[in-house]
């Protein structure tokens, strides 16, 4: 399947605006090729150019597929392809514009899955579950296990259930048996209730379609037809699905293109087998690799700092990055007494900079390899007045009760919303189990209506039993009472209207039996109570259904302006460094680079000190113009102060690129001593213990 409308012949590209291995990558577009992007390479670009030339040549861009990990590298490549493109002229009547298709892994699989998801019994509109709603749904199946022991973390079960799901076992070496056994329990029963209420995860999208194309050969093949030239970047994060899925695209035509770093493979905890890019000519033997070396980001002296570091990992391709940018600033490297001390001692260089360099707040990013270590940060931060931007917190509209209160609003203006329908049919449970609801969804198939009709006509020959049956027809009466009497209200108080029918529903209960913690319970109610007070103060007169429809609509628009507003704002970036790939900064400070934080205690029975020293390679690269590191003598855990070891990462640096920074007081000294200095640090080193890979 092909784009109908006119190939668009994309302006020449400007060779002398890529060095000789980028040009090499975009040339090759023919079979198998294997891009070899170091971190700050170039590899955007190259991306962009190679889509543009296989247009220049002639080729349809509806048969052109780029795929990538995140929507922010997807945008960032359309908008890159688009600036390639001359100005299109205007659509004659009929004719469909034609583009090459740019996009996550995940939806490019919503894609198939709208058009063919019906063949595995799925409704099209099929709902997809964040994180927070698959956790709702361990929740209440843990809720109804008994283990006879301490409820187990549901984060910890849904990670073994996505593992089983993968194809990646079960507990290893870094989990507890008895609940890689409850997962591996409640793994069908997850996978049920999902089913139930219309509901897919992020793990379905591809395994749904992997199941697609084994069942029906037809819709392979389409996909094969349309998509007959196939990028993927960031290769090195790729799991064992993903990888069968570009297999099965690519297994006629050959036309892959993987563009990757095993250097910065970070996510083997989450499923990256970096394998995918290390043993690529095991499964494409006529594959091409170019090697991109030369960097655009950073100073020789950070990159031959990284070089170093990375060398000593035995499994990897061999690669040098290099810069033309000039040496730059050594490395320093910042000893500390404690955690609240380091926090003081970077905010202090951050502010200096910031005041003697005339820096904006943007330059500067203080990487952690672990949550608990932002606590102190934030709080010097705060404390200095420095405006910050914590990335990987959790947004108020992704929380549980958040998005149940929305979906309530939902069906209460509009009762044939199976999505909202589905997600508080049961919340708080009145007897509407995954199993009525799974079959009531199936009604609604065969009838061709909503779920909410088929609640409305359940009857005895629709194979619910009694009890389902009463649970359904009772909920009907729920949301068509709230409904009369919303629209009947005159002058309408949403808080006490909404406080009292969630009170009366036994919502608020619900909310603090879920939560083991009190304030956090009281937390989850005052939510839902502050979005009514919201409601109370739009559009106030207006028609309480009206109020509510434009209440939704502002709701989506500010969440969206907010994130804009957010990325706008000048502020310091304080992130962990699984979070950072991809983003680069003038100035990096690397907190806790100690033994047990990075690398991290786990790799000890894990074996993977190879990937802790990746992630400390990615943390380095992410420096434009200086690097900072530090480490600390004692930190708080758990309310305890224990000692700390300098990582032995910091062995594996050339002593010629490193200037100590002591703190002395609450002023920062660079002290220079030679070699001395780092003689010393060596020789304390020497006594830490080395780690398997």
């Amino acid at each position: 399947m092909t784009g109908s409308g006119p190939t668009l012949r994309p302006r020449m590209i400007k060779w002398g605006t890529l060095n000789p291995e980028q040009r090499r990558a975009v040339e090759a577009v023919r079979g198998p090729v294997l891009i070899l992007a170091g971190a700050g390479t170039g590899k955007t670009r190259v991306i962009t150019c190679r889509i543009a030339h296989l247009m220049e040549q002639g080729t349809d861009p509806a048969n052109i597929l780029a795929v990538t990990f995140t929507n922010k590298a997807a945008r960032e490549m359309q908008s890159r392809v688009t600036e390639l493109l001359p100005r299109r002229r205007p659509a004659a009547e009929g004719e469909r514009p034609v583009r090459p298709t740019i996009c996550t892994f995940h939806s490019l699989c919503v894609r198939i899955l709208r058009m063919h998801i019906g063949r595995l019994g799925y409704k099209p509109n099929f709902v997809i579950y964040d994180e927070s709603e698959q956790l709702g749904v361990i929740r209440k199946l843990l809720s109804r296990v008994s283990t006879g022991g301490p409820q187990q973390d549901p984060a910890a079960v849904l990670g073994l259930i996505s593992r089983y799901r993968n194809g990646m076992g079960g507990a290893g070496a870094f989990a507890d048996e008895k609940v890689a056994m409850l997962a591996e329990h409640l793994r069908g029963r997850y996978e049920s209730t999902l089913r139930a209420c219309n509901a897919v995860d992020f793990d379905d999208l591809i395994l749904l379609v992997l199941r697609l194309f084994r069942e029906h050969a037809e819709v392979l093949e389409s996909c094969r037809d349309q998509y007959r030239y196939v990028m993927v970047d960031e290769y090195q994060d790729t799991n064992a699905a993903q990888y069968e899925l570009v297999c099965k695209l690519t297994a006629e035509h050959r036309n892959l293109c993987v563009v990757g770093d095993d250097d910065q493979s970070i996510y083997g905890w989450r499923g990256a087998e970096i394998s995918n890019l290390l043993d690529l000519e095991r499964h494409y033997p006529e594959v091409k690799i170019v090697k991109l070396e030369r960097n655009y980001r950073s100073t020789t002296n950070i990159l031959e700092a990284a070089n170093a570091v990375i060398r000593h990992n035995a499994r990897r391709r061999a690669k040098r990055l290099w810069s033309d940018r000039g040496a730059g600033a050594p490395i320093t490297i910042h000893a500390f007494d404690s955690d609240e001390e380091e926090a003081r001692g970077l905010v202090e260089e951050i502010q200096a900079e910031h005041l003697g360099r005339r820096m904006p707040w943007g330059d500067f990013a203080i990487l952690f390899r672990t949550n608990i270590q932002s606590r102190p940060l934030e709080t010097a931060l705060r404390q200095a007045r420095i405006p910050y931007r914590l990335i990987g917190g959790q947004s108020f509209f992704d929380r549980r009760e958040v998005r149940d209160f929305l979906a309530y609003l939902k069906v209460f203006t509009n009762p044939d919303d199976d999505i909202s329908l589905l997600r508080v049919a049961n919340v708080p449970a009145r007897g509407l189990t995954a199993a009525t609801m799974e079959r009531l969804l199936a009604l609604s198939h065969e009838r061709g209506g909503t779920v909410f009709a088929a609640m409305r006509a359940a009857g005895e020959g629709d194979g619910l039993g009694v009890r389902a049956r009463e649970s359904a027809i009772r909920f009907v009466e729920l949301i068509e009472s709230a409904r009369r009497e919303l629209q009947g209200a005159g002058t309408w108080s949403a808080r006490r209207w909404g406080e009292e029918w969630f009170e009366r529903i036994g919502y608020f209960a619900d909310l603090r039996r879920g939560e083991r913690d009190a304030e956090a319970a009281e937390n989850r109610v005052q939510n839902v109570k502050d979005l009514l007070t919201s409601l109370e103060e739009h559009r106030s007169g207006a028609p309480a259904l009206e109020r509510l429809g434009s209440f939704l609509e502002e709701v989506t628009l500010d969440t969206e302006r907010q994130e804009e507003q957010e990325q706008a704002v000048d502020a310091a970036t304080l992130i962990t460094i699984h979070s950072c790939k991809g983003l680069e900064f003038r100035r990096v400070y690397i907190a806790g680079v100690e033994d047990g934080l990075l690398p991290h205690s786990r790799s000890t029975t894990e074996g993977s000190l190879d990937e802790e020293r990746r992630l400390f390679y990615v943390a380095m690269t992410r420096a434009r113009e200086k690097l900072v590191l530090s480490h600390c003598a004692r930190r708080k855990k758990y309310g305890q102060s224990v000692p700390c070891h300098p990582s032995r990462f910091l062995k594996e640096l050339p002593g010629e690129l490193i200037e100590d920074g002591q703190a002395r007081g609450r002023a920062l000294v660079p002290v220079k001593e030679g070699g001395q200095w780092f003689a010393d640090l060596h020789a304390a080193l020497d006594g830490v213990p080395e780690v398997p890979g």
